[in-house]
């Protein structure tokens, strides 16, 4: 029923009634620091878009176009035959190498890098010692190297952090920052038949998991890599791609019919109906893996990374056996309001007495057409359904724990 609501929206042009806000983030601020540029820059001012300061760069919030707005290029990311094309260059990629190039990277991170097959990749988490989340990360086996890609807004800090623990590292390994490559999200259900045309003949779209990769040319390009991941909730891949031949690249993309520039804010509504956490306003320091709902990224009770452990942190929130420690607080959705709650509207219990929490993510959903957002509250107040109440611009509105992801998740598997 959603997807037709979109394919119906987006083919009328309507305009739904409450936008989302445009990227309610701590990282996006006005500045007086000089912004950097992607080499997208001026493809996005001759496109319309409107731009904003976001992790140090100057990016896209939306395009000021007929086909554009933040509801119409949400819409058209879920729509079927079509795809959003993110500028995502502020986001920062490395190259590891050395031969104890995973033994030091599983020292920094929850997951299990030693099991990737090559070309397989997974998110994680970076953790400090006291088991609070440095940031999140994708981590792909690529064969010669591990290829890491870390957010914009945390990844000069995140190198700082490695080079720290390399430090009083023994082992062989080297850490290399490709500040020259850019990088491209083309995001849904249309996404594969836009990209398959400028890959080789010897990939096929068709039996390349979700969360694999390869390098490859693209459009003819060298020096490019293709992941198929993303932070939509939709199929999509996030290209790789040199400073020089970037614009190339994506012009070529957006020939294809169904494909759209889609801003900053059409990717905060999308990750957030997706129930995907946005660094820095539902994970942090501040807060451990168990805390945000992300245990999962260390394998189950009886995997190599909650037996051995041996990472950053571990103890502070894993038992010797693997199992969970308990916590005082859960992330959990937040549903049900009439309103829009963003980021710190204050959560209380069913009676409006006890503050039990606090939002760190809210939107209005273009998909799904009602207010979504995300939280923490004290553990005991988490599960599905429980009934609360938020403070909305100093009054009480009634809402419920939900489930997430709030919109279904359609990540590609080939056929059995």
């Amino acid at each position: 029923m959603m997807q037709s609501a979109v394919r119906a929206a987006v083919r009328s042009g309507r305009t739904l009634a409450r936008a989302p806000a445009a990227v309610v983030s701590r990282r996006t601020m006005a500045t007086d620091e000089p912004l950097e540029k992607t080499a997208y820059y001026d493809m996005h001012v001759e496109l319309k878009g409107k731009m904003v300061p976001f992790a140090g760069y100057s990016l896209p919030v939306l395009y000021e176009t007929e086909a554009g707005g933040v509801l119409k290029e949400t819409l058209n990311t879920r729509a079927l035959g079509c795809s959003g094309l993110f500028d995502v260059s502020h986001m920062g990629q490395l190259r590891w190498t050395g031969k104890d190039a995973v033994k030091f990277i599983e020292h920094c991170v929850v997951g299990d890098i030693a099991g990737l097959k090559p070309g397989e990749g997974r998110l994680s988490l970076i953790t400090d010692q006291s088991g609070g989340i440095i940031d999140d990360t994708v981590i792909t086996n690529a064969g010669s190297y591990v290829y890491m890609v870390i957010n914009g807004a945390c990844k000069h800090s995140d190198m700082d952090h490695f080079r720290r623990e390399m430090a009083s590292f023994n082992g062989d390994v080297h850490m290399e920052y490709l500040a020259e490559q850019q990088l491209l999200a083309l995001q849904g259900p249309g996404a594969a038949a836009a990209l398959a045309p400028l890959l080789p003949s010897s990939i096929d779209l068709a039996v390349m998991p979700f969360m694999t990769g390869v390098d490859c040319k693209v459009a003819g390009i060298e020096g490019c890599r293709v992941t198929r991941c993303g932070y939509t909730g939709e199929d999509g891949f996030e290209i790789s791609v040199p400073f020089a031949q970037a614009v190339n690249l994506a012009q070529s993309l957006l020939k294809h019919k169904g494909v759209m520039p889609t801003g900053l804010g059409a990717r905060d509504a999308l990750r957030l109906e997706a129930g995907l956490c946005l660094y820095g306003n539902d994970i942090d320091l501040t807060t451990n893996p168990v805390e945000a709902g992300l245990a999962w990224t260390m394998g189950g009770v009886k995997g190599r990374r909650r037996t051995e452990q041996g990472f950053l942190g571990a103890d502070k929130f894993l038992q010797p056996d693997g199992k969970l420690k308990k916590v005082t607080r859960k992330r959990v959705g937040i549903a049900g309001m009439k309103a829009p709650a963003r980021g710190h509207t204050e959560i209380f219990d069913a009676e409006g007495k006890t503050k039990i929490g606090e939002i760190t993510s809210g939107t209005f959903s273009p998909c799904l057409k009602r207010p979504l957002a995300m939280g923490y509250v004290a553990a005991e107040h988490s599960k599905t359904d429980t009934p609360v109440m938020l403070s909305v611009r100093g009054k009480l509105q009634p809402a419920v724990v939900s489930s997430m992801p709030f919109v279904e998740t359609r990540y590609f598997k080939p056929a059995a």
